[in-house]
């Protein structure tokens, strides 16, 4: 994992934990579940060019492809 990568993986948390007004923990926990936070670390070169929203975008529909129920 790069230096750069962590403060991406933050970022998009953050950003995800905003938009569902969920905790920072809350949203962590989500993404871990439903595979989000691997598929951040798997695609990071092409999701870290993207905008924010676009990226939270590709994460809400991996993690329904995994189990996930926000949308």
């Amino acid at each position: 994992m790069s230096k750069y990568e962590i403060p991406f993986l933050t970022a998009a948390v953050h950003a995800f934990g905003e938009r569902f007004a969920m905790t920072r923990q809350a949203a962590f926990d989500y993404l871990h579940e439903h595979k989000g936070l691997a598929f951040l670390i798997e695609f990071y070169d092409v999701e870290h060019l993207q905008s924010m929203d676009e990226t939270i975008d590709d994460l809400i529909v991996y993690c329904q492809k995994n189990g996930g129920t926000l949308a």
